[in-house]
């Protein structure tokens, strides 16, 4: 007898209940079994403050620490990183910094841990709640959110702490840091299955949340930052100068003169420059969103995000009660041409290209793929849309070598120029180093887009099947693709794009059979001796 949907979801809740009270068992077990230690002072600019009050309320979780004001012996603006040193050991400085007792998780209805509430989704942001994810102790007892702020670089906040450059407890001062162009909401902000990698209040967190961070005290800081700035690039410099590009004094510039070694006004050309807005985001997930993107359940979502990170956040475990994941990967960051209200504009074109990380072609000029001209090929069209009344976004992800990584990315170049780099081995050798030949996963990519109020794309520089197939199915139609002009091809990329082509990647030109990918072959390393 086939059992029905209502009986599972109440078995389903049940197990729930029954995990979440074998936690908080264990929880108090081990308050009573292992009594967090007195905590010590905090520290200003790496230097003990005495005098300090402990709340023991929670049980099992960092106390909560005040410190009543007091004279400090020795003033650390005077003190060199050696005399602190002598002054504070390691030890002691661990001591001052954290509970003697290491805590590695947390569990749901410990006492004293209340979640600040968080609908995600919500289109009134006082009803969806701040992303708490501080371990501070104004918001250690209310965090909704795991991991840390800044993603990747929170290491180097932990390593700055550590070395009592930084004071943990620290607070920002947010006052005219608020978005140099306004980024309204939009429809896609309040659908909770549109935008699920980032915060969409990220961007004015200080302004939406201020009774949260002034009233309450509690550590909510932005994830979002939104400026403008002008774009300076050699290429843009040559195109105008061969009249690709015009200058109009409004999206394109004459930059200023150049000056020589002496100080004079240099004669030279000085090229053009590009204004722009651009807007940068940190990763912050929506657990529940991300699973059902990648068609998994959140359970194993958490499981491999917590053993596959050598444990890195046992909270993904024990806290099944927290939906939101700040990870530890890189940011992407929006370049906007032309007025950014245009984009939610349907009635203006639209030229996007959406760029994944390539340092050793889009900063430094390798000629083995096609990352850097497809790039500054895309901000030309963007300049040019811009300028015919539209508006051109390039979006630039932090996912290095296909998000594999750049070490993978070299060892698979040096087991190409060793094994014969030639079109039809050009992802087997990928495979064979990485076990799979592409980890970038575009289905979070979308989010942006919507983000920005995206509803149709006129113009997709790209070939990427993958990108062109993730928008389309979160809803926003592309009207056209165009591929990278032949002439722009650097001269040992040609394997990679011939092997891109076959494999599904657009093309206006001619398609890639079998036998054209066995004739297509690299360059040797001997012939980049002289």
């Amino acid at each position: 007898m086939p059992i029905s949907d209502a009986v599972l979801t109440q078995i389903l809740g049940q197990l729930e209940a029954i995990q979440i009270s074998q936690q908080t068992l264990q929880a108090k077990v081990d308050a009573l079994t292992n009594p967090v230690s007195p905590f010590s002072s905090p520290r200003q600019n790496g230097t003990p403050i005495a005098d300090v009050h402990i709340d023991h309320s929670l049980s099992g979780v960092a106390p909560t620490v005040t410190a009543t004001s007091s004279l400090i012996s020795v003033t650390p603006s005077i003190m060199n990183g050696a005399e602190r040193d002598k002054a504070v050991s390691d030890n002691a400085r661990e001591k001052l910094l954290y509970p003697s007792r290491v805590m590695l998780t947390t569990y749901p209805d410990q006492y004293g841990i209340k979640p600040f509430l968080l609908t995600w989704g919500a289109q009134d942001p006082s009803v969806r709640g701040p992303v708490i994810c501080s371990r501070l102790p104004s918001s250690i007892k209310q965090r909704n959110a795991i991991g840390a702020h800044s993603g990747s670089y929170s290491i180097y906040r932990a390593l700055a702490i550590a070395m009592g450059t930084l004071n943990p407890s620290h607070k920002p001062d947010y006052s005219k840091t608020e978005p140099a162009v306004a980024m309204p909401p939009q429809p896609a902000w309040f659908d909770p299955s549109k935008i699920v990698s980032f915060d969409p209040w990220g961007h004015v967190v200080p302004q939406v949340f201020k009774h949260e961070i002034e009233g309450l005290g509690l550590d909510v800081r932005p994830s979002i930052a939104v400026t403008k700035a002008h774009m300076k690039l050699s290429e843009i410099d040559e195109a105008a100068r061969r009249g690709d590009l015009k200058v109009d004094g409004k999206v394109l510039m004459k930059s200023l003169p150049l000056v020589n070694a002496d100080g004079t006004e240099s004669s030279a050309d000085p090229g053009v420059e590009i204004a722009i807005n651009k807007t940068a985001v940190e990763p912050v997930w929506y657990l529940p969103g991300v699973a059902e993107r990648f068609g998994i359940s959140e359970n194993l979502l958490r499981r491999a995000l917590f053993e596959d990170t050598g444990g890195m956040y046992p909270e993904l475990i024990t806290r099944p009660d927290i939906k939101v994941f700040l990870p530890p990967i890189g940011n992407l960051t929006a370049y906007i041409f032309g007025n950014p209200a245009f984009l939610s504009d349907e009635s203006k074109e639209l030229t996007v290209r959406v760029h994944d990380e390539c340092n050793g072609s889009d900063v430094f000029g390798s000629d083995i793929c096609t990352c850097k001209p497809y790039l500054t090929y895309a901000i030309e069209e963007c300049v040019r849309g811009a300028q015919r009344g539209g508006v051109g976004v390039v979006v630039y992800f932090r996912k290095e070598g296909r998000a594999l990584g750049e070490v993978t990315k070299y060892l698979v170049y040096n087991l190409r120029k060793r094994g014969g780099d030639s079109a039809d081995k050009y992802f087997k050798a990928t495979e064979l180093v990485a076990g799979v030949k592409d980890m970038r996963f575009q289905a979070l990519m979308p989010d942006v887009l919507h983000w920005l109020g995206i509803r149709k794309i006129d113009n997709m520089v790209s070939m990427s099947d993958m990108k062109y197939d993730a928008i389309v199915q979160s809803g926003i139609p592309i009207l056209k693709r165009y591929d990278i002009p032949a002439h722009l091809l650097p001269p040992d990329s040609r394997v990679e794009i011939d092997a891109k082509i076959f494999s599904g990647y657009f093309t206006s030109g001619k398609q890639i059979t079998e036998a054209d990918l066995v004739k297509t072959v690299g360059r040797t390393w001997e012939e980049t001796e002289h």
